[in-house]
């Protein structure tokens, strides 16, 4: 009996370490654990392979899937049906709302634990982390300091020092583009447009 796991936190909160953590833990103990990330999370490639890589060094190889793929299809392609089977899903905030529901549907059988952002550089919900928030039948903030020590909950996207608000919902990238922040910093450095 499985079931869905979102552990959401901002931008460099330690979430993909931890998912890396889990799925080491889970295969000591004889879970085979199959790790996924989308395809346009394209900044970590190995000899071509998929990898999943966290920002203190942690790495490991993982399957990639499109926003297209239907994760009924990725189970079968896989076998995916073992009572020790877990499926660990990185960047999660970029699944379609369909794809979380089929996720969901799996969870029924298999846990799926999902790690990602909670909200895009606007402080919108993404469309795949608002569909977790209804569905998973677990959640779990992963805490981030914001520089002056209050907790951060904005991604805030930086360009030449200052924060942007508008264009593209998706810009990959790490600490070069954006920043954790607390909100009253995020609003005050907004006023200095």
């Amino acid at each position: 009996m499985g079931k869905l796991y979102f552990m959401y936190g901002v931008m460099g909160s330690s979430k993909t370490a931890q998912a890396l953590m889990c799925k080491f833990n889970h295969e000591q103990k004889g879970f085979k654990v199959f790790l996924f990330k989308p395809c346009l999370d394209n900044r970590t490639k190995v000899g071509g392979k998929a990898v999943v890589s966290s920002r203190i060094g942690l790495k490991c190889d993982a399957i990639e899937f499109d926003l297209s793929e239907n994760f009924f299809d990725l189970r079968k392609k896989y076998n995916i049906f073992d009572e020790k089977d877990i499926i660990i899903i990185d960047e999660c905030q970029f699944l379609t709302k369909e794809q979380v529901n089929q996720i969901k549907e799996i969870s029924v059988e298999i846990p799926v634990l999902c790690y990602g952002l909670l909200t895009n550089y606007k402080t919108e919900l993404f469309e795949g982390s608002k569909r977790l928030v209804e569905i998973a039948d677990s959640l779990k903030e992963i805490k981030c300091v914001c520089r002056c020590g209050r907790k951060a909950t904005v991604n805030a996207r930086i360009v030449n020092g200052k924060i942007i608000t508008d264009g593209d919902e998706i810009l990959i990238g790490g600490d070069e583009k954006y920043e954790s922040m607390c909100y009253t910093c995020y609003t005050k450095k907004l006023r200095q447009k």
